[in-house]
């Protein structure tokens, strides 16, 4: 089973960047699809982006498409969101998960603040 804990959110004007980290532990990351999810006040929580066990595949939310990268380091145990050109409606709180067992997303952190001012 894999563990996760995500950072690195915080509160950026509209137009700013930010880079969230997740870090993992267990021996199942390095052959796990991994995804980032959203959940805004009042809102359902969202896909945003997910990739590949070994990196050569991304797949991303057609709201963030061309703003924000998803990259995995398996030696360093860490998943990475770039964010960039933020908008107020990225507000929300982020999460990293896990695509293990196959089908079923597990392993969600505490999720990480991120806030985008107008």
């Amino acid at each position: 089973q894999v563990q996760l804990v995500e950072s690195g959110g915080g509160l950026v004007q509209a137009g700013g960047s930010l880079r969230l980290s997740c870090a993992a532990s267990g021996r199942t990351f390095s052959t796990s699809a991994m995804g980032w999810f959203r959940q805004a006040p009042g809102k359902e929580r969202e896909f945003v982006a997910a990739i590949s066990w070994s990196g050569g595949d991304t797949n991303y939310a057609d709201f963030v498409k061309g703003r924000f990268t998803i990259s995995r380091d398996n030696a360093k145990n860490t998943v990475t969101l770039q964010m960039n050109s933020l908008k107020p409606d990225d507000t929300a709180v982020y999460y990293c998960a896990a695509h293990r067992p196959p089908g079923t997303w597990s392993g969600w952190g505490q999720g990480t603040q991120v806030t985008v001012s107008s």
